[in-house]
């Protein structure tokens, strides 16, 4: 009897163990280029949430901030062949890095003009079909956080004129249509990595950036330059995205449940949207940023407005996603 015990009691702890580890979560790490306290950090922290959730926490997402496994350029090379198993990066960066050029109609500017604007377009059949596009960069797209409406910081004075504009030293993303948009308005536009602008701003390298308010403050530019206009140009969606060779991995459940939660994400961040950019408003404010407007913000709009058309004209679901967004004005 006790030796039918005792193997019925080894027999219950190798089960218990076999369970344990069948039950053990399978983590996937994801990365951005922004700071930890940037919302892109706090929107794959709800995503790894929702992940958790509708997995029963078979997956367990985890989040690298501050660029600990790359920049933006690294985490897409790092996607394409698997090296890097999820992230989430700048929509613009996409057309730069990897060719998905539809994601250039997230940045057209004054086409998008408020955030339920935005949510409503991503997370429709367009928004869909536009995160599609990455099946071809052997990339699956998940959702999208928003880090915020974009808006211009200069250095040394002021812009409230179409002319204050003029000549410039602006940061921008150096994929073709920024350098368009931004030679229209009339800067000297200059092409610069995301973790450099910091430092460009501190010694003059740079005169201005256009960034959201959010950046400004996580990133700290508050302290080299404290004039900002609020032009509201594009937003800036980050895209979820997990690596091609990682989703083949993943049984048809689990590839649903990352979908759901990559949605619920996107829905959750552009309804926090205004509230964030409120917070950033004010947080600047008390720490001596001056914030004002376009004296004839049409005039802004009217020189970017051939750019616009150019862009809509070269891709056609470009061109449905600027309808949609017209129709939803």
């Amino acid at each position: 009897m006790k030796l039918i015990s005792v193997a019925a009691a080894c027999a219950a702890l190798i089960a218990t163990g076999l369970a344990a580890s069948a039950q053990e979560a399978r983590v996937l790490k994801f990365g951005h280029a922004a700071s930890s306290k940037h919302p892109f950090h706090e929107g794959l922290e709800y995503f790894a949430a929702r992940v958790a959730e509708h997995t029963d926490g078979r997956i367990e997402v985890q989040v690298f901030g501050d660029r600990l496994l790359g920049d933006d350029k690294q985490l897409l090379e790092g996607l394409q062949i698997g090296t890097i198993e999820g992230a989430m990066v700048s929509s613009p960066v996409l057309p730069l890095v990897i060719g998905a050029g539809s994601f250039d109609a997230l940045q057209l500017p004054f086409v998008a003009n408020s955030y339920s604007q935005v949510s409503d377009l991503l997370t429709s059949p367009l928004g869909d079909e536009l995160l599609a596009t990455l099946g071809d960069k052997s990339i699956t797209g998940l959702g999208f956080v928003e880090a915020g409406l974009r808006h211009f910081l200069a250095r040394d004075k002021p812009v409230a004129t179409l002319e204050d504009f003029a000549g410039l030293k602006t940061r921008i993303v150096p994929i073709p249509l920024h350098k368009a948009v931004w030679e229209a308005v009339g800067v000297n536009p200059i092409g610069m990595a995301y973790g450099e602008i910091y430092s460009a701003l501190e010694t003059g390298t740079i005169e201005a950036v256009e960034i959201n308010l959010s950046s400004i403050q996580t990133e700290s530019l508050f302290e080299s330059a404290k004039d900002v206009t609020l032009t509201g140009h594009y937003f800036w969606p980050g895209v979820i995205m997990v690596a091609g060779p990682v989703w083949a991995t993943l049984d048809a459940e689990t590839q649903a449940a990352l979908r759901t939660a990559g949605r619920e994400t996107t829905i959750d961040a552009y309804r926090k949207g205004a509230a964030q950019e409120a917070e950033a408003r004010a947080f600047l404010e008390a720490n001596g940023v001056t914030i004002g407007e376009l004296d004839n913000p049409a005039a802004m709009r009217s020189a970017v407005a051939p750019v616009v058309a150019e862009w809509t004209a070269k891709d056609s679901l470009i061109a449905r996603i600027v309808e949609a967004l017209g129709e939803g004005s």
